[in-house]
C-alpha cells in the first residue's frame, strides 16, 4: 500500500475538487467562476502532491514550454473572462504536457475488469 504524507492527501483532495469544479463549470455552460476555481484548485493540488519545486520543474522544462504556455495561458484567459477559449487552450496544453503519461494510464485501465475488456476489443486495441 502506498503511504501518503498529509500534504499529499491535501493535494489529492484539492486536485479532485479542481477536476470536479472544472467538469461542473463545463456542464453549466462554461461558468467562469467555477472554471476559475477549478483551475486554481487543480494547480494548487498538483503542487501539494508532488511538491512546489518539482511542480515548477515539471512545467518549466525547456521542451515543455509550448505546452506550459498553452495550459497556463488558458488558465489566465479563463480568469480574465473568456471561458470557452481558455478551456480549449487548457485542454490542448494539458494533452501536450501529459502525453507521456497516457500510455501508462491506458495500461492501468486495461487491468481494470470492465474497462479493460472494453479497451481490448479488436477495433479499439488495433495498432495504429
Amino acid at each position: 500500500m502506498i503511504s501518503l504524507t498529509d500534504s499529499q492527501k491535501i493535494g489529492m483532495g484539492l486536485t479532485g475538487f479542481g477536476v470536479f469544479f472544472l467538469f461542473f463549470g463545463m456542464i453549466l455552460f462554461f461558468d467562469k467562476a467555477l472554471l476559475a476555481i477549478g483551475n486554481i484548485l487543480f494547480v494548487a493540488g498538483l503542487a501539494f502532491v508532488i511538491g512546489l519545486e518539482r511542480t515548477f520543474r515539471f512545467f518549466f522544462q525547456k521542451h515543455k514550454m509550448k505546452a506550459t504556455s498553452f495550459f497556463l495561458g488558458g488558465v489566465f484567459v479563463v480568469l480574465i473572462g473568456w471561458p470557452i477559449i481558455g478551456v480549449v487552450l487548457e485542454i490542448y496544453g494539458f494533452f501536450l504536457l501529459f502525453r507521456g503519461f497516457f500510455p501508462v494510464v491506458v495500461g492501468f485501465i486495461r487491468r481494470i475488469p470492465v474497462l479493460g475488456s472494453i479497451l481490448n476489443l479488436p477495433f479499439i486495441s488495433a495498432p495504429s
